[in-house]
């Protein structure tokens, strides 16, 4: 299959990798900026371009990996001249409704993953979701996304963004919490290495534990001398501290819901 790759970020960057790995072919990258797009292109060994106009017309797809808010302009850019070609995008969150009227087939491949253009992930252990306009498109693109992912899942628009929502608590939330874990530990002249068996041990853990079974720490018993101990180093950083609390008084809310639903059985 002729692929042109519109976008040139991170998931742009694994998807292309995956692609050509699979056997098919990425004919052309497309970005904002020639630099990002040439880097790309030469790492999959193909064209790069970031003129809309020179975009390859005779790909089989298209697939949009842009910032949320410019894919609607830049999809009604790019159809005319390209309708015998799939768009899809790769967005959990974008309807996809984005494509209506401009082509004639489209879809969604959402990989859910998180993504970084200097660390490459296993593509086949990666869910992806598809959506697609049509039966034949939807046929196409499972047999398209089963040659590099072993876990493809159909799924609406308005499923992938209760999805990605969830994906925002399972994954950027959490990595924030890192971030800000880091900060103390710096302040204290301590190196967040000395989390990583901590968080890798929390990680194995909800492969075999429901979350809610697997929370620790104060807030779980919500143990008020050490929580307000704890949120009176925080003094000094309002948001931080807030952070704390909200998430102190969210723990031990679904604690208590989890020991209602006990009590009841």
């Amino acid at each position: 299959m002729k692929i042109v790759l519109i976008g040139a970020g991170n998931v742009a960057t694994q998807m292309g990798r995956a692609l050509v790995a699979a056997g098919h072919q990425v004919v052309q990258v497309y970005s904002r900026t020639m630099s990002s797009a040439a880097v790309l292109a030469d790492r999959l060994h193909c064209d790069a371009t970031d003129n809309t106009g020179t975009v390859d017309k005779t790909a089989d797809l298209y697939i949009f990996s842009v910032k949320d808010d410019v894919l609607p302009a830049l999809a009604r850019q790019l159809a005319p001249g390209r309708e015998g070609g799939v768009f899809v995008h790769t967005a959990g969150s974008v309807e996809m409704g984005v494509f209506e009227g401009l082509v004639p087939h489209f879809g969604v491949i959402y990989p859910m993953q998180t993504f970084s253009k200097a660390r490459d992930v296993d593509f086949e252990e990666i869910p992806v979701f598809l959506e697609a306009s049509d039966g034949q498109t939807r046929q196409l693109l499972e047999t398209f996304a089963a040659t590099f992912s072993k876990n493809v899942i159909a799924m609406d628009s308005a499923g992938r963004r209760q999805l990605h929502l969830a994906a925002v608590f399972a994954c950027n939330f959490v990595n924030h919490c890192y971030a800000l874990s880091a900060e103390i530990l710096e302040r204290n002249g301590l190196s967040f290495d000395v989390m990583q068996p901590l968080v890798e041990e929390t990680a194995r853990k909800v492969r075999f534990m429901r979350p809610a079974e697997a929370q620790t720490g104060p807030a779980v018993r919500y143990d008020k001398t050490v929580i307000n101990r704890q949120s009176a180093l925080l003094a000094d950083d309002r948001q931080m501290r807030a952070i704390y609390e909200l998430m102190s008084e969210s723990i031990h809310r679904l604690a208590l819901e989890k020991q209602n639903r006990h009590d009841k059985l």
